[in-house]
């Protein structure tokens, strides 16, 4: 009880935190102080030792590549050929066959070894000789200018090493190279001179580099002496400056190990100098070279073991503590995700959990009175957008209607005004109601008559009709303006432009719950993708041009008012013909029959 009422407090923050804090220091301190006292002697010996046998073996390596390179340089240079060279008049024949002869030689040098991109001599005289006589060089007073042959003159015969560097020699090539270049004197004072470079591929370096491993992050780059990086195997972090190496203290140092910090983090530097003004450092992080791992491991384990066993216990009783209420809070969470809002949480804890409990309730009785507002906005939103559909056709079918009107007037057939406008007059007696979003289906057929006696006057022998819908479904209800925009689309695109005189039909019949009404023509019909094509949203536009304006729209008025499973639907073939079928649940008449009589 006593141990109980030590981990009893309100916030459950506070209890984890408790007991992750003994159980961690505990283990820390036991760990760290065995580990420490074998571990931090060994770091600094190990990694100073280990450290500068692979740096010395870089350093040898690369000295040793280096010389090598110095004495293919010397072999150029003590051609025989190239020193009589110097002596020839430039442009003899003389001097054309030892050209010739000299790159020959070059070449050859340069196909025996992989690490040599390049071999060149540039003479005082103009002169100018290449392993590859036939490529694109630059123009001699652009190689003169280059550093590698100002450094060889400037060195008075000492050979010149550049650091990492992009060359370019031949038009349109660029090499990550490592120059050395040689100034050779003529015989004789005053006579010409020259300078020899060897390019060196970049690649014989990075290999060296980087086949060498310091721990899990160490790495090897090399500086020159004016402090410039020959090689680094992050150079692209430390363009950027996320990274930064203390070259300052690289060259003021002799050859010896240097201990600098790199984010707070130790790294030891062991610099080595070459006998041409390069210096290697490698780097090594101290985390990385523990010593005496096998003690480490087997204290670790044998502590670890302890502190494991004593916090197992110590854990599954919190948990059992801690986790009894989060588990009643997941069963009630489960309920809601099923879809039942309509439970209560009781948790009365004073804790987190116990807040939780009170917060998780009233999110549920938010929630039931959010979904009743969204159910009643929904509602409100179904009715606006029928009755922004629907006086969108109003304006449609009167612009078409005195359309028809404007142009019997302006051919004089006043007769044929006269009996259109009563039809008119008619047809909006018709279609006068209170608002309403149905009418009964005899109100509607009445609206739909007249304006077929106005396109059969305005379309004189291209058409006749029939409406044939028995009386006792008469009194359903129906959407206004449904039946016209069909019978429209039936006059243009089926039967206007028909040879001979067509024929439009209005049948109905009842079929179980369901009214069926179907308009059908004999006009010139379509094919099935154009069918398809009314019905289909993406088309809206399309199907707006023309008598689009009322089918797209009767379709979506229909399926918001009753549902997805009613609508429209086309039957049409090519030259056969088009039959459109309105689906519409089928309701006895009473009202509007009252409101008739």
């Amino acid at each position: 009880m006593g141990v109980r009422r030590l981990f009893r407090f309100k916030s459950i923050h506070t209890n984890i935190a408790l007991a992750f804090s003994c159980l961690i220091l505990c283990t820390t301190l036991l760990l760290s102080y065995s580990s420490y006292r074998l571990s931090s002697r060994s770091v600094a010996r190990n990694s100073l030792d280990y450290t500068a046998q692979l740096i010395d073996q870089v350093n040898t390596n690369i000295r040793n590549y280096i010389d090598n390179m110095e004495s293919i340089s010397s072999l150029a240079l003590s051609n025989g050929d190239l020193q009589r060279f110097l002596s020839v008049p430039r442009g003899t024949p003389e001097a054309e066959a030892l050209s010739a002869r000299i790159a020959g030689f070059f070449h050859a040098l340069v196909a025996s070894r992989n690490d040599m991109a390049a071999l060149l001599f540039v003479g005082s005289n103009g002169t100018v000789i290449s392993d590859r006589p036939n490529a694109p060089l630059k123009d001699y007073s652009e190689l003169i200018g280059q550093d590698w042959y100002q450094s060889a003159r400037n060195a008075g015969g000492n050979v010149s090493v550049s650091s990492a560097r992009v060359q370019h020699l031949y038009k349109g090539e660029y090499r990550w190279v490592v120059s050395m270049s040689k100034m050779l004197r003529g015989p004789g004072y005053g006579a010409p001179t020259g300078v020899l470079l060897v390019d060196l591929n970049y690649n014989v370096i990075d290999d060296l580099c980087r086949q060498i491993s310091l721990g899990r992050r160490g790495y090897v780059f090399i500086v020159d002496s004016a402090g410039d990086l020959v090689y680094h195997p992050q150079q692209q972090i430390l363009n950027t400056e996320l990274k930064k190496e203390n070259i300052p203290l690289i060259l003021g140092s002799a050859d010896r190990s240097e201990k600098v910090a790199d984010s707070g983090e130790a790294k030891i530097y062991t610099i080595r100098s070459t006998g041409f003004g390069w210096k290697i450092v490698g780097v090594t992080y101290r985390a990385d070279l523990a010593g005496d791992r096998r003690n480490m491991q087997l204290s670790a384990a044998m502590w670890g073991g302890l502190c494991l066993l004593a916090a197992l216990g110590i854990s599954i009783w919190l948990s059992f503590t801690l986790t009894r209420p989060i588990k009643q809070l997941d069963i009630h969470m489960k309920q809601v995700e099923k879809g039942n809002f309509d439970i209560r949480v009781d948790i009365a804890s004073p804790n987190e959990i116990g807040k939780l409990a009170r917060t998780f309730n009233l999110m549920i009785g938010k929630i039931r009175e959010l979904m009743g507002q969204i159910v009643r906005e929904q509602e409100i939103k179904r009715v606006s957008e029928i009755k922004a559909l629907q006086a969108q056709i109003k304006p449609h079918f009167l612009y078409n209607t005195l359309d028809s009107i404007i142009w019997m007037a302006e051919t004089n057939k006043m007769r044929e005004v006269v009996e259109m406008t009563t039809a008119l007059s008619k047809l909006f007696r018709a279609s006068i109601g209170q608002g309403e979003g149905e009418v009964p289906l005899a109100v509607e057929l009445e609206h739909i008559d007249s304006y077929m006696k106005i396109q059969a006057m305005r379309y004189r022998n291209k058409f006749t009709y029939a409406i044939d819908v028995a009386p006792e479904l008469r009194g359903c209800p129906i959407l206004r303006f449904v039946l016209q925009p069909l019978v429209e689309n039936a006059i243009y695109h089926g039967l206007k432009n028909k040879a001979e005189t067509g024929h439009i039909r209005i049948a109905g019949r009842r079929t179980g719950s369901v009214l069926e009404l179907t308009v059908e023509d004999d006009g010139i019909g379509m094919d099935r993708a154009a069918a398809e094509a009314l019905l289909a949203p993406a088309a809206g536009d399309a199907a707006r041009t023309g008598s689009g304006v009322g089918v797209l729209n009767v379709h979506q008025r229909i399926r918001l008012l009753y549902g997805p499973s009613f609508g429209l639907a086309f039957d049409s073939e090519p030259e056969e013909g088009t039959t459109v079928t309105i689906r519409i649940p089928y309701a006895e008449h009473h009202a509007f029959a009252e409101s008739k009589s």
